[in-house]
């Protein structure tokens, strides 16, 4: 029997069943879309904190005070942390957070910052006042994140883009500049170049506007207003003269990354006069935290195939069903087949056709729904959750081709090995009593 006439009979015994060959078939579609959709999810989500966290410079530290954990001991990323806000990193007040800072009263000092201008590796060294505070245009008051920063060494380290305007300059009293965020949304109207606003008691006018650099789990500039330090000092009234709430260090070798955070570890521990166990300090990096990250989504990525994969395991059981319903349906039809000279092997891969089919239709159907699932999710998903889109460039879902062909082969496996046994028993049967059956 040539394989056109196999593929013939195979098709056949589909469209005969109908109604019932399309429920088996949607067990695949339901698992093969649920696969693409945790998978597209995954790598999406994995993408877009890779190019969040590349906002931070990967040649950036940044020490904060507290005990940070996050998914894991010692590990996670500290971004200017507020005082009072649980470790909250900025664009994250009101959502939780997955990083948890013990309670502390230390606080860091001008020590702290000589200690660290000491460090081997490191290039510079900025001191970081965070704080809320009320901030009134026209007739609206809204509260954001004022930051206070040394313009020279903030502006050698960031890697925020300006929209329009420029930085801040050393000494400067009353110029602030703001994030995207403040300027667009945040008021009624939007905000400007030169336009005054009033910070707490004072008044200040915007010189620099940044460039949307994404309100996602991670932060960004986008919600904060930048100052300098000495007028920070008098917006945010609970930081001593000579505290603050985090510094930023700059190294001279991202490569050697590692070796910095341990060298600026060491002489923090002698400046402060505590252990690695009594530490109540946190030096972290993006790269450190990135790499943290991607691992959790991974095995988060895997766990939620894995039970995404169950249904592809039911519609599994679906096609085996159906197959042995299809074999006792067409017992004679072997039997007269096998008489006119068909062989077992004929016999098998008729049926084995038959399940593949299934599995590829299911496969393709799957694919389908999965991008029309993945498409909602990129939408409108992520918003619902409260996330917002980490960036301006990145997708919250990617499908690649090597998911899809991965999918498409791996339903149509599912497929021919479901059928397997009812092919082998399909093929075993005796003539005699095949041509018996009614």
């Amino acid at each position: 029997m040539k394989f056109a006439d196999i593929l013939k009979l195979s098709l056949n015994g589909l469209t005969h069943r109908g109604l019932r060959s399309w429920l088996t078939i949607l067990g695949i579609i339901v698992g093969v879309a649920a696969v693409i959709a945790m998978l597209s999810i995954g790598a999406g989500m994995s993408q877009s904190m890779k190019s969040q966290m590349s906002n931070f410079g990967a040649d950036v530290l940044t020490v904060s005070v507290g005990r940070t954990r996050a998914f894991g001991p010692e590990s996670g990323f500290t971004n200017r942390f507020q005082p009072g806000e649980s470790g909250s990193p900025p664009g994250m007040q009101g959502q939780t957070s997955q990083t948890t800072t013990t309670a502390t009263t230390a606080t860091l000092t001008d020590t702290d910052l000589l200690a660290i201008s000491k460090a081997e590796g490191v290039e510079t060294v900025s001191g970081i006042i965070s704080g809320r505070a009320t901030v009134q245009y026209l007739a609206q008051t809204v509260t954001v994140t004022v930051e206070g920063i040394e313009p020279s060494a903030w502006n050698s380290m960031t890697t925020s883009k300006l929209a329009s305007g420029r930085l801040l300059e050393s000494g400067e009293s009353t110029n602030v500049v703001i994030g995207n965020g403040v300027a667009n949304g945040m008021f009624d109207y939007n905000l400007t170049i030169d336009t005054q606003i009033r910070i707490g008691s004072k008044t200040f006018t915007i010189v620099g506007i940044l460039a949307e650099s994404g309100t996602g789990s991670f932060g960004g500039d986008d919600r904060t207003i930048f100052m300098t330090i000495q007028v920070a000092r008098e917006i945010v009234t609970d930081i001593g003269n000579n505290d603050y709430s985090s510094i930023q260090v700059k190294v001279t070798d991202t490569n050697a990354v590692d070796q910095i955070i341990e060298n600026v570890k060491q002489v923090l521990y002698t400046s402060r006069m505590v252990t690695s166990d009594t530490a109540d300090f946190t030096v972290t990096s993006p790269t450190s935290m990135l790499a943290t990250i991607q691992s959790t989504m991974q095995t988060l990525t895997f766990f939620l195939t894995g039970i995404a994969a169950i249904s592809l395991l039911v519609g599994a059981i679906g096609i085996a069903n159906t197959m042995f319903m299809s074999v006792m349906e067409r017992t004679r039809l072997i039997g007269i087949l096998k008489s006119i000279g068909t062989r077992n092997s004929e016999i098998m891969k008729m049926f084995l056709a038959e399940s593949g089919i299934i599995g590829l239709m299911g496969g393709l159907l799957g694919i389908f729904l999965g991008f029309i699932v993945v498409g909602v999710i990129s939408s409108i998903g992520f918003n619902i959750m409260g996330m917002g889109r980490m960036g301006t460039n990145t997708s919250v879902a990617i499908v690649t081709p090597e998911l899809i062909l991965f999918a498409l082969a791996f339903s149509t496996i599912i497929g021919i090995v479901s059928g397997l046994i009812p092919a082998r028993k399909a093929a075993n049967l005796q003539v005699v009593e095949a041509m018996r059956s009614e």
